[in-house]
C-alpha cells in the first residue's frame, strides 16, 4: 500500500548514464566478490509497461532486484548495469502482485511480499477471491523458490521485510498494523508486534522496516510516524516506542538501514524525497535531513549500491486510479542514483 496511490516506450539513456554503467562495470568486474560497488548507473531502468514498481533491494555485489504490482514478477540488474531483466517470473510458486524485496546475503535468500491489498478498483463481477497474502522466499541467484508462508492474522497485507541479524526475517502487516516474523527453520509467520495496536489503530498503513542490530524500526505512512522495537535476547519484542524526530517525515514509505545508527527513508508527502534519519544509541530519537527533493512520480522504495541510494518512483496512480477516472500517462519506470556516501 504505497504512497502515489494514496497521495493521490522507454526513453533512451543519455550519455552520462551510458558513461557511468561503463565505469561501473568496469569496477565490478576488478572488484572483490562480495563488496558493495562504489560507483553505479545514474538510473536503472525497467523497460516494461504497466509494471507499477513498488519496491527494489540490493546484494551485497550490487545486484538490485525490483518487485512489480502490475506484472507480478520481479526484476533484476546485474551489477553496474542501467537496466532491469526479468528475473522471477508471474505466478512462480503462486506468487502474485509484488510488493516488498529483500535480498538477504547470508542465507542466499530473495525475500518477497505478495497478495492483494484492501484498495484501488474493486474486481469485475464473479472474480475468485485473491489468495491470501503471504511471504516468499527465493533463491538471490537462481531465483529458484526457497519456500512460501501466509501471514498468520485474517485479512493480512505482507508489504515489506527486513532480516535480523540471527537469521529472522520480519515482515510489515500493513492491514492489521501488525509485524510478523519467521525464525529459521520455522514452518509459519507468527505475530511479533503490534496486536496490542502499539503501531496505531487499523488504517495507520504500518510499512518500511528495517533492522539495526537489536532494533527493529517499523514506520506507519499515514501517521508519519516511524516506532522502534527492541528485539530482546530471547527473541520477543520489547516495548513499542515512537521515535521522536527532529522535524516531520511526509509519507514515509519504503525504508533500509544504513549503516549501525541510520535509516534511508522514501518520503512521498511533500512532493518526494529521499531523507536520512540519524538515530541515538537508544533508538528513539533520531536527526532528519533530507537527501534530495523532488520526485513527483512517487517515491516507493530505497536501496544502497556503494555510495549511492536508489529512489524507486512507483507511478502508483496510473494503476490505482478511480473508476471512471482517466489515468495519467505512464513513464519509464526507474530507480534514480544519490549519493549518499559512507555510513
Amino acid at each position: 500500500m504505497k504512497n502515489a496511490a494514496k497521495h493521490a516506450g522507454l526513453n533512451a539513456l543519455g550519455l552520462a548514464t551510458t558513461v557511468a554503467a561503463t565505469v561501473a562495470a568496469a569496477v565490478a568486474a576488478t572488484a572483490p566478490a562480495g563488496r558493495a560497488l562504489a560507483a553505479g548507473p545514474a538510473e536503472i531502468v525497467v523497460p516494461s509497461e504497466k509494471v507499477a514498481t513498488e519496491s527494489l533491494t540490493s546484494s551485497s555485489d550490487g545486484t538490485v532486484y525490483v518487485g512489480s504490482i502490475g506484472t507480478g514478477q520481479i526484476f533484476r540488474a546485474k551489477p553496474g548495469a542501467a537496466t532491469a531483466e526479468p528475473f522471477i517470473k508471474p505466478k512462480t510458486n503462486g506468487i502474485g502482485p509484488v510488493f516488498g524485496v529483500f535480498a538477504d546475503d547470508k542465507s542466499n535468500t530473495l525475500y518477497a511480499c505478495s497478495g492483494s491489498p484492501a484498495f484501488g478498483p474493486p474486481p469485475p463481477a464473479g472474480t475468485p477471491p485473491p489468495p491470501p497474502s503471504a511471504l516468499y522466499a527465493f533463491d538471490l541467484k537462481s531465483g529458484a523458490p526457497k519456500g512460501k508462508w501466509n501471514l498468520p492474522t485474517a485479512g493480512a497485507f505482507c508489504n515489506d521485510i527486513a532480516v535480523g541479524r540471527d537469521g529472522t526475517a520480519y515482515a510489515s502487516d500493513t492491514q492489521n498494523m501488525q509485524v510478523a516474523r519467521l525464525k529459521p527453520g520455522a514452518q509459519q509467520l507468527e505475530v511479533w508486534a503490534g496486536a496490542d495496536g502499539a503501531f496505531g489503530p487499523s488504517g495507520g498503513v504500518v510499512d518500511g522496516i528495517a533492522v539495526l542490530g537489536d532494533t527493529l524500526l517499523v514506520n506507519a505512512l499515514r501517521t508519519n510516524k516511524i516506532f522502534s522495537v527492541p528485539i530482546e535476547k530471547d527473541g520477543k519484542a520489547g516495548k513499542v516506542t515512537e521515535v521522536k524526530l527532529d522535524s516531520a517525515i511526509a509519507g514515509p514509505d519504503g525504508m533500509r538501514s544504513f549503516g549501525s545508527s541510520a535509516l534511508l527513508v522514501a518520503e512521498g508527502g511533500d512532493g518526494g524525497k529521499v531523507s536520512k534519519i540519524v538515530l541515538n544509541a537508544a533508538k528513539t530519537e533520531g536527526k532528519h535531513t533530507v537527501l534530495k527533493a523532488g520526485f513527483p512520480d512517487g517515491p516507493v522504495a530505497v536501496t544502497v549500491v556503494g555510495e549511492n541510494v536508489y529512489v524507486l518512483e512507483g507511478q502508483l496512480s496510473s494503476l490505482f486510479a478511480p473508476p471512471g477516472s482517466p489515468a495519467p500517462p505512464v513513464k519509464p519506470y526507474k530507480a534514480t542514483a544519490v549519493p549518499v556516501g559512507k555510513p
